[in-house]
């Protein structure tokens, strides 16, 4: 009943959208520097749908990455070839509107002619993220409750000090090809990315800074099959972990709480022409690098992409037990839609259901969460963008939030947690001031309405389990390399 009721939601939401006032943004390249995708495991396999204005949006799933687009300029309509370059000697019409001064300049590559790149063909970066967050309440216990992944209150953030070396697997539909990945991250984000048997013995649970290896993983291609084998983010997010794939500092409760993040297993990709992608394969669990009740979880999907490439559909879903025993089996799918109506502005509607059968922290019932998380973009010009998301996350039974992310003694993952509805608007702006700069001021509003919950989290989710709303401040600074 409660699934059929989650169906219902979406089916109504979803024509309701379309075909009102919600619109929907082609947002033009940005020249930003930044690595191949954290998420390759669906947008070169399986063709995720692109969350950030840093990307060129609705690439081809099948064969681009953002190192793909790295180095491209913005080709406005009108005369000027280089809107970026010389939009100052032509009419703001003519350049799409953007304004003087709006220049990028050329990215700037660390590794760009190391001997690994020169000689293996392997790509190597990283970037940089620092942020700031104030709690206009000045919370009592220091944090933002379970806001995820800036969860600091009035406190700077090393999120993220980032290493990655990639090398694509690239076929084009004919031949074959190897390729692989492996990421290094040191900052607060850890928290958010702990694997049972990997990142725990690295340092100890419960510090505000730590170590993550995100992915390491092998990948073997031929003709329009892909074969995935190691550790790779999971198929089910819109959001990505990887700070330059996102257009908020913030990050959504779906993304935080609802999707497994990381997986290690075998993902297998096939290409279906040019519109239809199918992704499944295998997997230990969530967060878990070694497995911890000896079964093995699904995971796949099937990505849908117009002809003229402004439409994306994608459907993903994980299914498993996820407790030590093996008893608790988890079902979770994800529906993505992305619409593009114009050259400036971009829509997406992300839907996530989820429950757990014989759910421990429910007292051995069944569990259930869901979302509805809207995504809106406008590009101002090739420096400036504009954002707006706004969420409804359910956890129907208080198994999913139940605290600070990440840190367990406040809660996070003690029972019971909070039954009821947390919402979120969020509104920010972009601005990439060179092509390896970006900076990401965000204004976020939290509230919540539902049961106060007993655990050593505090009644209510926010300033140190006394208010049930908060507004938040924020901002960040990406330097790539």
């Amino acid at each position: 009943m409660r699934r059929s009721w989650a169906f219902l939601h979406v089916t109504l939401i979803l024509p309701l959208v379309y075909g009102g006032s919600a619109m929907a943004a082609d947002l033009t390249r940005s020249g930003l520097n930044f690595p191949p995708a954290f998420q390759q495991a669906s947008r070169d396999a399986g063709g995720a749908i692109t969350p950030t204005v840093l990307l060129e949006p609705m690439a081809d799933p099948a064969t681009s990455s953002p190192s793909d687009q790295t180095a491209k300029k913005p080709e406005p309509s009108g005369t000027c070839s280089s809107c970026a370059a010389s939009c100052c000697s032509c009419s703001r019409s003519s350049c799409g509107g953007c304004s003087c001064g709006c220049s990028l300049g050329e990215p700037v590559s660390l590794f760009k002619n190391c001997w690994l790149s020169e000689c293996l063909g392997i790509k190597v970066g990283g970037w940089v993220q620092q942020g700031y967050t104030a709690n206009t309440g000045r919370s009592a216990d220091g944090f933002n409750g379970p806001v995820a992944l800036n969860d600091i209150d009035d406190g700077y953030q090393l999120n993220q000090a980032w290493l990655y070396l990639d090398r694509q697997a690239v076929t084009n539909g004919c031949g074959t090809a190897w390729g692989g990945h492996v990421d290094l991250v040191y900052g607060t984000d850890w928290r958010f990315g702990i694997n049972n048997g990997l990142e725990d013995r690295m340092a100890a649970i419960g510090n505000e800074y730590g170590p993550v290896i995100p992915q390491a993983y092998f990948e073997a291609a031929w003709n329009n099959l892909t074969v995935r084998m190691g550790h790779y983010a999971g198929l089910l997010s819109y959001e990505q972990v990887p700070s330059v794939l996102n257009f908020f500092y913030s990050h959504s409760y779906t993304m935080g709480y609802a999707e497994p993040l990381l997986v290690t297993g075998v993902n297998a990709n096939y290409k279906l022409g040019d519109q239809l992608a199918i992704d499944g394969g295998f997997h230990r669990g969530a967060m878990q690098w070694e497995d911890n009740n000896n079964e093995l979880d699904l995971m796949g999907g099937v990505t849908w992409t117009s002809c003229n490439k402004a439409t994306k559909l994608r459907f993903m879903f994980t299914a498993g037990p996820q407790d030590n025993a093996g008893q608790e089996d988890q079902f979770i799918y994800s529906l993505m839609w992305e619409q593009t109506f114009s050259k400036r502005l971009r829509y997406a509607l992300q839907h996530v259901y989820g429950e757990t059968n014989n759910a421990a922290l429910n007292g051995g019932n069944d569990a259930e969460f869901y979302s509805l998380v809207n995504y809106l973009y406008y590009e101002i010009n090739p420096c400036w963008s504009a954002g707006m998301r706004f969420e409804w996350f359910r956890d129907d039974d208080g198994t999913r939030v139940a605290g600070i992310g990440g840190l367990g003694r406040y809660g996070w993952v003690a029972a019971p947690g909070f039954a009821g509805d947390f919402n979120a608007l969020s509104v920010g702006l972009n601005w990439r001031p060179h092509a390896n700069i970006v900076v990401r001021p965000e204004l976020r509003w939290d509230w919540y309405n539902g049961q106060p919950s007993v655990g050593v989290g505090g009644p209510l989710p926010f300033d140190g389990g006394t208010r049930d709303d908060q507004l938040l401040l924020a901002g960040d600074l990406i330097v790539t390399f």
